[in-house]
């Protein structure tokens, strides 16, 4: 038998450039022994939305990375660790002045950034030749080989007609996702489970979400010649099957504003429209009529609303499939009511980057060991935080029959959705995936 070639780097390519897929080329960039090319569809790097937010826990991973100085100079204040405002909750959807019900503070509080800013560190941290752009991925195949050879080459077929070629394929390409799609069709019929196709398709939550951005100083006062609350604090301004979430970034001169409207009856309905759209700033307003001024207030302030369809996935069961893995939004995509999709995609790369690092020559065999280990971590990990995500906008807006608009129990309830982020440190995590892959199978690490 032909002796096994170790000369030979792993050809890994990573099918999207957001958030997720970024950050992992950055990681595994930094490993000699990997061959990394990241393929993205568009032109250029893009992120549609506004705002983005983490946690202590990511916190913790740009610090690994080494990136935590650039981050801090496009949050909306430096990062110090000390107790800060995760969101101050508040009933608003009376005329009157609202009322807070629960304040929920943790170290660090909810770190802020603008979107794009947040992904331009992760780009300029990027070493060349390594981003390939206008390369939108339509299908991939894997390649007949002879017995000997380590790993099983994966055909990438582009629109444009090119192709390339890997040893591992990690679609990061997003909610919907062609990597999973293809997955899972694959899964289904190899299992003779066609229960598997659920998961292809993106599950409309019933909720709608209005978007906008308005400069801070474009604010009124209030009547004493305060600031806005908002400009201050992150807040969570709640009402029955609607809540706003409002908070500033790009060092305070911006304020986010995220609305939400949400029919929890048509959970599952198919949503017929464009998931993203303008929309008039009157059926903004429209939407809110009622409210306290501080969010009418706040609300006439955006010009130029978008209108988005939230939806999520459902839970999935394997985030792996025959040399293919999926990360970020491409396996947990999730509604954004704890700010958590940009988080968990930077956990999926820290794991994954982590354990490939030390995967130096793996075979078929070993290289899906570190894939389960992947998975084992990380997959009741995400899909937690999935489905977590919209039982926090069901609490928001008094739909959850177990708290309905009972604060002494709510208040509580909304801060124990909190949990995650400090139940299991992140190194824990990182050895127990070490553990699970070396008991899997030989992976050299």
């Amino acid at each position: 038998m032909a002796s096994r070639d170790t000369s030979r780097k792993l050809r890994v390519a990573i099918c999207g450039g957001g958030i997720g897929g970024l950050c992992l080329a950055v990681m595994l960039s930094k490993c000699s022994h990997l061959d990394v090319q990241l393929y993205e569809s568009a032109g250029q790097f893009k992120e549609i939305g506004a705002g983005v937010m983490i946690w202590s826990r990511t916190w913790r991973i740009l610090e690994d990375m080494g990136l935590e100085s650039e981050f801090a100079k496009i949050a909306h204040a430096p990062p110090t660790g000390e107790m800060g405002i995760g969101f101050d909750y508040r009933r608003s959807d009376r005329p009157q002045e609202g009322f807070r019900f629960k304040l929920v503070e943790m170290p660090y509080g909810c770190i802020r950034f603008h979107r794009a800013d947040f992904l331009d560190v992760f780009i300029n941290a990027l070493p060349p030749g390594i981003v390939n752009f206008g390369k939108r991925l339509v299908s991939y195949s894997h390649q007949a080989i002879p017995f000997s050879t380590p790993h099983q080459p994966i055909s990438l077929q582009f629109a444009n007609g090119s192709t390339s070629a890997c040893d591992l394929l990690i679609g990061a390409d997003g909610i919907r996702s062609k990597v999973r799609a293809q997955m899972y069709r694959e899964a289904a019929k190899a299992r003779g489970e066609p229960g598997l196709l659920d998961h292809i398709n993106p599950v409309w939550t019933g909720t709608i979400a209005y978007r906008g951005l308005v400069r801070a100083g474009d604010i009124p006062r209030k009547e004493d010649g305060t600031l806005h609350q908002t400009i201050e604090r992150p807040m969570m301004y709640c009402g029955r099957s609607k809540h706003v979430v409002s908070y500033s970034i790009s060092q305070g001169g911006i304020v986010n504003v995220v609305t939400f409207a949400s029919q929890p009856e048509r959970y599952g309905e198919p949503y017929q429209e464009d998931w993203v759209v303008y929309c008039d700033k009157q059926e903004l307003l429209d939407c809110y009529a009622g409210w306290e001024p501080e969010v009418k207030q706040l609300l006439n302030c955006i010009e130029h609303p978008t209108k988005w369809a939230i939806h999520h996935l459902l839970p999935l069961p394997f985030y792996h499939w025959n040399g293919i893995v999926l990360l970020g939004d491409a396996v947990h995509a999730m509604a954004p009511h704890q700010g958590a999709g940009a988080g968990q995609a930077i956990e999926d790369a820290f794991i994954l980057a982590r354990l490939l690092s030390k995967a130096m020559h793996p075979t078929r065999d070993g290289l899906s060991a570190l894939l389960k280990a992947y998975e084992a971590v990380r997959l009741p990990a995400a899909n937690g935080v999935l489905g977590g995500s919209y039982e926090s906008g069901r609490m928001y807006e008094f739909d959850d029959s177990r708290y309905g608009e009972d604060y002494d129990r709510l208040g509580p309830a909304i801060e124990r959705q909190w949990d995650w982020i400090d139940e299991v440190p992140l190194e824990q995590e990182v050895e127990t995936a070490f553990r699970i892959a070396r008991k899997e199978g030989p992976c050299l690490l």
